[in-house]
């Protein structure tokens, strides 16, 4: 760990009961800021914190495949067909079940998977489909509807936790596609304590340390007297805009304790060659070591290398087998640390890929029938879900929709998918409009 973060002492301040009256001053605050800024191998060393970390509540690492990968090379092959590509298909541990030959390893353990596919929705534009696939339905102006990370949080988290409940890695933290998503929106309407905490780039989060000219019980009496005020301020005018600063101030707080779940440095060097150098296939590795250590929800994205318009096979040739390998590595480690049943690892994009290829060798966005894939976390393992047609053309059994898509993932974690909420001056929405349903058949 960080020796940058030693254990809180009162040895630095003349008196122990100056400082005791001090903190009861601030009639309280003072013990959060003080459990913000132990350090984390402190933290876990608390009884009753470890106890609350380790309890067994559901977990989710979402692979968010940018771009929109093709079923075709993924998980519906479609093999000796005008629109199967070269690459063919291959048997799974599944009696009968084939998927592309790009995922070899997946094969072997498909019987932890659930695919669909039969994925059926509307948006045919990336962004447009990211807040489809991403928020369970299309915007409803004013109102922002929460980003199912922000909803796992909300539900299953620890909001008190100094480690993030949600957390996006990204390889290009300053934005890519997702620069759709304005500042603040990701929780619409939860807060802004229920947003990402958005790293990537060089596998750690910069500019924690406490300043070296700055005691740790000064670094910590100043917190609790910015806390104390501004918990007052916020609450003599019920300020919303306060409510989001001390949020943010909070986090920053959370994260100095626990900066070094972020440095990948700390894993073991085996472990970063199994999954692979690739910065998609490190920041999974560094979600399975973020779930373990007491986040919620993590989601992994990967620029947006996907979108293959031209040159698919070429581009999917090099991008499935990291994908085949990362799923294996993944699964099978959550399995092997018995983390598997409580923890949902999903994988998909915005859509799926045209069954035909375009001039200019590749396959286009194509939302009318596409594949996902779903492992652990409450959902049945070992099912294909949904079918199409020879050609991969249409839906033809079971075709599922983001809103049955969100109400199964929902009903896996145990959160109600019907919930409502009556918002100031806006008509009643629910976490999954319409009145749909899991699908039965998923849900364990």
């Amino acid at each position: 760990m960080n020796d940058s973060f030693p254990p809180i002492s009162n040895s630095q301040c003349g008196s122990p009961e100056h400082t005791v009256h001090r903190r009861l001053f601030l009639q309280g605050s003072m013990a959060a800021s003080l459990a913000s800024v132990a350090s984390f191998s402190g933290l876990f060393s608390i009884p009753t914190y470890a106890e609350q970390v380790q309890k067994r509540s559901k977990k989710v690492i979402l692979l968010w495949l940018c771009g929109a990968p093709s079923q075709f090379e993924t998980w519906d092959p479609k093999p000796g067909t005008s629109m199967g590509g070269p690459f063919g298909a291959i048997q799974t541990v599944l009696p009968g079940i084939q998927i592309s030959s790009l995922m070899p390893k997946c094969a072997t353990i498909l019987n932890k998977f659930t695919i669909i596919r039969s994925m059926q929705t509307e948006p045919s534009e990336h962004f447009q489909g990211i807040d489809v696939m991403t928020r369970g339905e299309k915007p409803r102006p004013p109102f922002m509807r929460p980003i199912l990370g922000s909803v796992v949080a909300e539900q299953l988290g620890h909001l008190d936790s100094p480690v993030p409940q949600f957390v996006l890695l990204d390889p290009c933290p300053e934005g890519n596609e997702f620069k759709a998503f304005k500042a603040g929106n990701w929780a619409g309407w939860l807060g802004a304590e229920y947003g990402p905490v958005r790293a990537g780039g060089e596998y750690s989060i910069p500019d924690l340390a406490r300043p070296e000219n700055l005691t740790e019980t000064d670094f910590s009496d100043r917190e609790a007297l910015r806390q104390f005020f501004s918990r007052k301020f916020e609450n003599d005018r019920n300020s919303a805009a306060a409510a989001a600063y001390n949020a943010a101030f909070n986090r920053v707080q959370g994260l100095m304790s626990c900066a070094p779940l972020f440095d990948l440095e700390q894993l073991p060097a085996a472990d970063r060659e199994r999954y692979g150098r690739g910065a998609f296939a490190q920041h999974a590795l560094q979600a399975r070591h973020l779930i373990e250590n007491g986040s919620t929800f993590v989601m992994v994205a990967n620029g947006m290398p996907w979108d293959n318009h031209v040159f698919q096979h070429e581009m999917h040739q090099m991008l499935v087998p990291e994908l085949d390998n990362v799923l294996f590595q993944l699964v099978t480690d959550l399995e092997e640390r018995s983390l598997l049943d409580d923890t949902m690892v999903i994988a998909m994009g915005e859509f799926g890929r045209t069954p035909w290829i375009n001039d200019a060798r590749g396959r286009d966005h194509y939302p009318k029938a596409w594949s996902m894939a779903i492992a652990g976390g409450g959902v049945q393992p070992g099912i294909i879900y949904g079918a199409t047609d020879p050609l991969g053309v249409e839906v033809v059994e079971n075709h599922v929709d983001n809103r049955k898509l969100f109400a199964t993932i929902f009903s896996a974690l145990g959160i109600e998918p019907g919930q409502s909420f009556n918002l100031p001056n806006l008509p009643t929405f629910h976490r999954v409009e319409g009145d749909v349903q899991a699908i039965p058949e998923l849900v364990i």
